[in-house]
């Protein structure tokens, strides 16, 4: 199974802070614009793409949602050197901000470094404690002066890092979400006849409290519910059988649960039974922390809806370094066109 690491790369590189999605918001909208009848924008930014379905007399909806924003930061103040204080925009491990480079949006890009107290410095004490987000700073090698004829309090921050093919997995920052924007692209690029109405929606501020896909899911009121988000492949070493969530190179993995959401029964039942008649590789998803879109779909319209989600199992969640497997994405892409196009078939009244 082969994928579009091409336009993957695209996807993950571009920047898109909680908040500040605008530049993959654009390149989404150029994307498919020509696959679907209808594009908007919603007043919080997400992009909700309607793909009509066949004879579909009962007014049936489907929400399927892939958030488009990245964990990143927001400028918070520019000190008399230049050095720029942050907060952060959804949820970092500290000690994953050491050494890195980081964008600053600011009138124009520029390339910055997190910096913090070199350990020669550093008192046995504090070589001993653990680092806060509050430790670093970035340094953009420029005088405050300088600094401030570009950058301004309030201006985003994003990670860089280029996407790389290591084996049959890509790596980048921001896989987590931005391989599930790219699934959903890829689906409305094969989905021909969905026997119901498709709202794919690239919602905004996953990151931050899933709060694009809350006020989507208000707006559309769907029926159905499928989510695309990556989860937890702690396939790697020290780690427990029961701890493992997901491994790489198993197949795409379907919800079952995860901390702010417990899939409905029947979508789990109707994905598994349509990903075992079309022979895709998939394995189950039980994340006992953290939550996804997932929560605004299924509980945010007027009736809520009868929801799951598709997971992309990714190693190093919220680092760089995100690694998932080619064909984890590529099972990922036909089971989602696999259920849009059978989900008239299934039995939902058991």
């Amino acid at each position: 199974m082969s994928i579009n690491v091409s336009l993957l790369k695209q996807v993950c590189e571009i920047a898109g802070a909680p908040g500040f999605e605008k530049r993959v918001r654009d390149l989404v909208i150029k994307e498919v614009t020509l696959l679907v009848d209808e594009v908007k924008t919603d007043n919080l930014g997400n992009v909700i793409a309607l793909k009509k379905g066949k004879n579909n007399h009962d007014g049936k909806r489907v929400m399927v949602a892939a958030h488009l924003d990245e964990i990143g930061f927001i400028v918070t103040h520019i000190d008399d050197n230049g050095f720029l204080r942050f907060h952060t925009l959804g949820g970092f491990d500290p000690k994953t901000l050491t050494a890195q480079r980081v964008i600053v949006h600011g009138k124009k890009d520029l390339i910055g470094v997190m910096g913090s107290k070199p350990i020669h410095v550093m008192s046995q004490e504090e070589r001993s404690k653990l680092p806060k987000t509050t430790d670093f700073f970035i340094d953009l090698g420029m005088s405050k002066e300088e600094v401030e004829k570009f950058v301004t309090v309030g201006d985003p921050v994003t990670r860089e890092r280029e996407l790389v093919e290591m084996g049959d997995c890509v790596n980048c920052k921001s896989i987590d979400n931005r391989v599930a924007v790219f699934i959903l692209i890829e689906t409305l690029k094969k989905l021909e006849n969905p026997p119901y109405d498709v709202y794919a929606t690239f919602t905004v501020q996953e990151e931050v409290g899933i709060r694009g896909a809350n006020v989507a899911a208000h707006g559309i009121n769907p029926d159905f519910g499928i989510a695309l988000d990556t989860t937890i492949a702690f396939d790697v070493p020290g780690a427990q059988a029961h701890e493992k969530v997901t491994e790489l190179g198993k197949g795409t993995a379907i919800k079952i649960m995860d901390a702010s959401t417990i899939c409905d029964y029947r979508m789990v039942e109707f994905m598994k039974k349509t990903a075992d008649a079309d022979k895709i590789s998939w394995q189950p998803e039980i994340l006992t922390a953290g939550g996804t879109d997932t929560a605004g779909v299924q509980r945010m319209g007027k009736q809520g809806a009868i929801a799951g989600a598709i997971s992309i199992p990714t190693r190093h969640l919220h680092q760089v370094i995100e690694m998932a497997h080619k064909r984890d994405i590529a099972n990922s892409i036909a089971l989602l066109k696999a259920c849009l196009e059978k989900i008239d078939t299934y039995n939902w009244s058991h």
